[in-house]
């Protein structure tokens, strides 16, 4: 098969559009005749060695899947061949920038049914993350104020409509280039945080402040103060600290997303009812990938983009 690798980490050059042996799924395992990876900024992180991820070279990137089960493995008994799934995969493993992957059978769910079949690879990951951040790490619920710093991207989408859904008061920080796409996300206010500052626009405590955006650690801290007392502080940003007060109670809790089958088949479920969406920007054949990583790294990718074999 055709797949993606990277032998040693480096910039995008080190990657390469080789022939790959096809694997073959063990215990608890099914394959995937893939439809689309998604690319994410990590891949890049973990292509340029800089992510404390412990891949083994040589390493296949694309740990978001969708695609057609074609083989399963022992012991697995709710998959059978020709389902079409989605899934977000162990990182450390190989991934789905290829024409087949291995995958734990139980990180996987059924994919919707309401749009193309590679466009749902751009689901898994930065939707659980948006669920896992707002209430497994900050139990939002109806009625609450959340501010969301970075809503104009993939997972921010994601955040303000699953927080606009749940009865929230959603406050989103995002340029002039992202404001529709944000306002019609559900957002109740959006600050344009080119124009102002997050300090000077939010004159009302929040109870969640969830930070999607790189933000350096003094920005971070005065945002902090914006929570009420008895908030939290939730952040997917891992090279600052999450700030917490705990004088006035005040948590701080920092996401790495991680499977969640349960929750992955309720935001599939969403999709299919039309109350999420899943935006693709772009397609790109899979023998492009090293390209794409080469825009990345220059800052030139907007929006989800997702990987087809040629």
């Amino acid at each position: 098969m055709k797949a993606v690798r990277f032998h040693e980490t480096g910039d995008a050059e080190v990657l390469r559009y080789e022939d790959v042996d096809i694997p073959t799924p063990g215990v608890g395992e099914v394959r995937i005749r893939v439809a689309a990876s998604a690319f994410n900024p990590a891949d890049g992180g973990m292509r340029g060695g800089f992510l404390p991820i412990p891949v083994t070279l040589p390493h296949i990137p694309g740990y978001d899947v969708s695609g057609t089960i074609d083989a399963v493995g022992e012991g697995v008994t709710d998959l059978s061949v020709g389902r079409d799934v989605v899934g977000f995969l162990p990182m450390a493993a190989d991934g789905a920038a290829a024409e087949y992957v291995v995958a734990p059978a139980d990180a996987l769910v059924d994919a919707p049914k309401a749009i193309p079949l590679a466009d749902a690879a751009g689901l898994p990951s930065v939707a659980l993350t948006a669920s896992q951040a707002l209430f497994e790490a900050g139990g939002l619920s109806a009625g609450q104020r959340i501010l969301i710093n970075g809503a104009g991207g993939p997972v921010g989408g994601y955040a303000v409509r699953l927080a606009a859904r749940a009865g929230a008061h959603v406050i989103a920080t995002a340029s002039p280039r992202s404001a529709d796409q944000v306002r019609a996300a559900g957002a109740d206010e959006i600050i344009d945080h080119t124009a102002t500052t997050v300090l000077d626009a939010v004159d009302e405590p929040v109870d969640v402040l969830l930070n999607l955006a790189p933000i350096t650690a003094e920005n971070f801290v005065a945002m902090a103060t914006r929570v009420r007392d008895g908030g939290v502080v939730v952040s997917t940003t891992p090279m600052v600290e999450t700030p917490s007060d705990e004088q006035r109670g005040v948590r701080a809790v920092t996401i790495y997303v991680h499977p969640d089958a349960r929750v992955l088949t309720e935001l599939v479920g969403l999709i299919d009812s039309g109350d999420l969406r899943v935006d693709i920007a772009r397609r790109v054949p899979l023998s492009e990938l090293p390209g794409l990583h080469r825009q990345s790294d220059a800052g030139e990718v907007r929006g989800k983009v997702v990987v087809i074999p040629d």
